[in-house]
């Protein structure tokens, strides 16, 4: 198991801009970076091979649903797009989906660095080395700053929560599927593989 991410925190007076943390990030590829609302910075290391292999499993479905629906309809992202959000935080879902039309909204530039936006649609894998109290804050964070749909898998004790905008999370036992509902029309995730063997 991985040891528990570092948080790097930063004086008042210290400004991590979004061109230092870009810095930041490209010099350790190595390490997953992400920043909160408050300027802090947060280390995630690599996932392991059992978490890499989940995850690649997700963004491939998300990803040929969304080919299936035509290019016109919307980005499929996978762990490593960051994404500034409203609040100020740079965050780094597992899996996420934008629709083509918010995406071609920002500026060339924009979507080269981590876009100011937040993803319609997020979902979080939880690994080992994840806390589920962090990812559920992540999750209520993303909802807060404009996600319209999110997933929180984990494949440790056998639960997807759903997070929707307005209500609370909707905890699931061991579903082997789920629906994209209204933010990813006529997609169905089914979780063999990603949830459980």
């Amino acid at each position: 198991m991985n040891p528990s991410p570092l948080t790097l925190r930063f004086a008042p007076e210290v400004e991590l801009t979004d061109d230092l943390l870009w810095k930041i990030c490209a010099a350790n590829p190595e390490l997953r970076i992400e920043r909160t609302a408050g300027g802090n910075l947060e280390i995630m290391y690599p996932a392991g091979g059992e978490s890499s292999r989940r995850n690649g499993l997700l963004t491939a479905r998300v990803v040929l649903w969304n080919d299936g629906l035509g290019a016109d309809e919307g980005v499929v992202f996978d762990s490593s797009a960051g994404f500034t959000l409203p609040n100020g935080a740079e965050r780094s879902p597992d899996t996420s989906w934008i629709s083509r039309d918010r995406w071609l909204a920002l500026t060339p530039e924009q979507r080269l660095v981590f876009a100011p936006i937040c993803p319609d649609f997020v979902a979080e894998l939880r690994s080992p080395s994840d806390s589920k109290r962090k990812l559920r804050e992540k999750m209520r964070e993303y909802l807060a700053n404009g996600a319209r749909l999110g997933w929180l898998i984990d494949p440790i004790d056998g639960t997807v929560e759903i997070y929707r905008p307005g209500r609370g999370p909707e905890t699931l036992e061991r579903p082997e599927r789920i629906d994209g509902e209204d933010v990813l029309p006529g997609f169905v995730l089914e979780l063999r593989g990603i949830l459980f063997d």
